[in-house]
């Protein structure tokens, strides 16, 4: 598949990077996750995936007003958090289904919870009430559910950043610090209450990145001023993040590292990724600041490789991209486990195996939706011709 007009390659490329470590890390004895992003860096692929969604609002946001007005804006992304919602509902179904199938193939599998696959067959009523609704949000796929309340949101609060940039920031920091109590009063599935992915946390990443794809040609110019100190100060970010994830993992296992681990964790405090703390933010928006100067040229270079085009076509699948990681997270899970014992060999034919169905999956739903395209077009053609 082509590249499209207007697309970012290297953006595409992270995307679809995201959305496989995403389907690795759910995984559980597969070998290629040891080398996901989040053995790298404090933040994992769930932090990429949301900050690169709001970059994208942002920047398709500040075209579409452009070129259409306000109104067109916010009922695209209205219409689009519908989509968002229904591929939510479909995901959710499908992921029970599955379940329920392997397990009574003998197929065992711990990506997922047993428990839904009896609930869509027992009660698939209440099943459906209850995932559309979004009492309750599938693991795996409960990033959506975040997803389909922020978008659903954005035709108010895009433009109160685009308008008030500093006092919508203000209020997002301030949101950000009750998000907790906040995130517990929702009614919910969980015994906790509230979303797993707090959405009063999470709106700070997302409208971070959103503030990112619309501003960017303001901003950019007054930071490449000061280009070395904050690639500095990101380099220091990141490498600290990475020895707080080397030193938790490795900390107990090694005792020379204790010490450091010790220092470390004592320093930052405890993180947790579900309210989005502060530690995993500074570090994501370091990351970005590295990815998008110092390291823009080698990004632009993967994205050239017959790598990166396979990572982009499976980022720009979207909404099926992403259901098909989870889907194939579970199969992979399922065949890597059964039978127990598998040695390493045959785990990394599993890992090669799901990521080349996912590339399929994202590219053969590309090559249907530029057919209805073209499709469209000739018909259009035809009917002004008469």
């Amino acid at each position: 598949m082509t590249q499209g007009p207007g697309r970012i390659a290297a953006l595409d490329m992270l995307r679809g990077y995201a959305l496989v470590c995403i389907m690795l890390d759910h995984m559980p004895i597969g070998v290629l996750r040891r080398f996901t992003l989040t053995n790298y860096a404090i933040f994992d692929a769930a932090e990429l995936f949301v900050l690169l969604s709001g970059f994208l609002v942002g920047m398709v946001w500040i075209k579409v007003q452009a070129r259409q007005g306000l109104a067109a804006a916010q009922w695209r992304f209205l219409r689009r958090a519908g989509q968002v919602w229904l591929a939510l509902i479909a995901g959710g179904v499908l992921l029970a289904l599955l379940s329920r199938v392997l397990r009574e193939a003998g197929l065992v599998h711990t990506a997922v919870w047993f428990e839904y696959g009896n609930w869509v067959i027992d009660n698939p009523l209440g099943y459906l009430g209850t995932l559309g609704l979004l009492w309750m949000q599938p693991n795996l796929l409960d990033v959506l559910a975040l997803y389909v309340i922020l978008l659903a949101l954005a035709p108010v609060t895009v433009p109160l950043l685009l308008r008030w940039p500093w006092r919508f920031a203000a209020g997002s920091l301030a949101l950000w610090a009750v998000a907790i109590p906040l995130n517990a009063a929702l009614p919910n599935q969980r015994v906790e209450g509230g979303l797993l992915f707090n959405p009063f946390g999470w709106q700070l990443l997302f409208h971070a990145g959103v503030a990112m794809g619309a501003f960017r040609h303001r901003f950019m110019p007054v930071l490449r001023r000061h280009a070395r100190l904050l690639t500095v100060l990101a380099a220091v970010v990141m490498l600290y993040g990475t020895l707080l994830g080397w030193t938790a993992r490795w900390g107990h296992a090694v005792p020379p590292l204790q010490p450091l681990r010790d220092a470390l964790w004592g320093l930052s405090g405890p993180v947790d990724k579900w309210r989005l703390d502060a530690v995993r933010v500074v570090a994501i928006v370091a990351a970005s600041w590295l990815v998008a100067v110092p390291l823009a040229g080698v990004l632009g270079r993967l994205a050239a490789t017959r790598l990166g085009r396979a990572l982009a076509v499976i980022g720009r699948g979207g909404l099926v991209s992403f259901v098909a990681c989870v889907l194939l997270s579970v199969v992979g899970d399922a065949m890597a486990m059964t039978p127990p014992g598998a040695g390493w060999p045959r785990l990394l034919a599993v890992d090669l195996w799901v990521m080349a169905a996912l590339w399929l999956v994202a590219d053969s739903w590309l090559r249907l939706q530029a057919g209805r395209t073209q499709a469209g077009r000739t018909q259009a053609g035809r009917t002004q011709a008469r």
